[in-house]
């Protein structure tokens, strides 16, 4: 095979894995930006720079220096366990405080990449799998409001057409996992949202304005939506939110390694963590989000059989290239409402289905864990529920006291190194944990 070929089929290879994390990708500056009421041009902006961020991340993990860079054919996207404690931010303390807590809780990763393998035993599968579930189920009501048209407030909200275009997305969504095999499958979330923007194009609901004026080319621009401010408790909130992401990670990793054949090492570890951290500080400086390791991506590399680099190497590219150009990331604001509420509604089910199967690993014979468990779920649930319950108490503190995440995963911490410690025996399979849930 001459190497033109080679390079052609690299290619559409690295085109495979941009489809498979594209609505992944999107979802995340689709949800921060309509959460916290960004106009269209700042929409088409943040999908724009969101794309061409995920591209260069990707290739920091890519190439291998002394430094930084794992060198497995990793792809890296914005992390969704983000979106609740960054909206929550930007609401409480301006968007200037999303992105110093994302530049810091960058800085914060890369400093702690020599060590993590030591702090890791924080997070054994009882306390990740308790926080991955709250994360997923408190996501989920976002995406019921979205399929219903976004605004609960508005006279059609929850009207015929939104469900149709809500329940359609979701059927294709399952239809496509159910019946469909190989590449087509792995993009079920991306036909379900291509479908129902498709069927809302039918019926006339289709916005095209977004398209009209977003401008053929950018470049993009450091601090675009204003300089960053270092509000000490964001600051804290996405610094868990990255030690979250960095086990997730960990899992890509070793799930990537046992399918290359590669050993991962500690030094590899390293590499790989201070690659994100340093993409994670670029996401900050150019107004995106935190990344991590998109397992959806594994799956690809697993199902192609191709282990190489080359491919992912094309996806970079092309995802750099398509993030230069805004008229391609406003594409993504055409899509209904409700079609991108059902699409989320799948992949935040997904979210804590992930959770629910790390804990299925759990040992329930021990009525600690249970108690462990059942006490964080309760937080994290219901505190986010009923914020209201701690309006007494100063702001500072209900920025962590009001977000179910960030109070599941500090009662899941503490209440696991009081009954447990840091036993090795609760660590999950990480290979398993994305093998299964992918």
């Amino acid at each position: 095979m001459d190497k033109q070929t080679q390079n052609g089929k690299a290619a559409i290879l690295g085109l495979q894995h941009l489809l498979a994390m594209y609505a992944g990708a999107v979802a995340v500056p689709l949800l921060i930006g309509t959460g916290l009421g960004f106009n269209e041009t700042q929409m088409t902006y943040l999908i724009s720079i969101d794309i061409f961020m995920c591209g260069i991340a990707t290739l920091l993990q890519l190439t291998v220096t002394k430094f930084f860079g794992i060198g497995l054919p990793v792809v890296l996207g914005c992390a969704i366990q983000a979106v609740a404690p960054l909206i929550l931010i930007g609401s409480k303390s301006g968007v200037g405080a999303i992105y110093g807590s994302i530049i810091a809780s960058g800085i914060f990763v890369v400093l702690v990449a020599g060590f993590f393998s030591k702090i890791k035993k924080l997070f054994p599968s009882l306390v990740t799998g308790t926080v991955i579930t709250v994360i997923g189920l408190t996501l989920i009501p976002v995406a019921i409001t979205k399929m219903g048209g976004g605004d609960t407030a508005a006279p059609n909200f929850g009207n015929l057409n939104q469900l149709i275009l809500a329940f359609v997305t979701i059927l294709l969504i399952i239809g496509v996992q159910v019946f469909a095999k190989g590449f087509l499958r792995s993009i079920s979330v991306l036909v379900g949202l291509v479908g129902g923007t498709l069927l809302a194009y039918v019926m006339g609901l289709v916005d095209f304005a977004a398209i009209g004026h977003a401008p053929v080319f950018h470049i993009p621009q450091p601090f675009y939506f204003g300089k960053p401010t270092f509000d000490i408790w964001s600051i804290l909130l996405m610094i868990i939110i990255s030690i979250v992401s960095m086990v997730e990670s960990t899992g890509v990793y070793f799930a990537l390694g046992d399918i290359t054949g590669q050993a991962i090492t500690e030094d590899d570890l390293k590499r790989g963590y201070r690659a994100e951290g340093l993409a994670v500080i670029l996401g900050g400086i150019f107004n995106t989000f935190p990344y991590t390791g998109f397992s959806q991506n594994v799956g690809l590399v697993q199902l192609s059989g191709i282990k190489t680099k080359k491919p992912i190497y094309f996806s970079a590219i092309f995802l750099i290239i398509l993030g230069l150009f805004p008229k391609i990331g406003a594409i993504a604001q055409i899509i209904p409402e409700p079609v991108l509420g059902g699409g989320m509604l799948v992949m935040f089910g997904m979210v804590a289905v992930q959770g629910m199967k790390m804990l299925a690993k759990v040992d329930f014979n021990n009525d600690k864990n249970l108690l462990i468990i059942a006490v964080s779920l309760s937080f994290g649930l219901g505190f986010n529920l009923m914020p209201q319950l701690f309006s007494q108490l100063p702001e500072t503190i209900q920025m962590f006291t009001g977000n179910g995440i960030v109070m599941s995963s500090l009662t899941a911490i503490i209440l696991n190194l009081v009954f447990n410690g840091l036993k090795d025996h609760q660590e999950v399979s990480f290979t398993e944990i994305v093998r299964e849930t992918k």
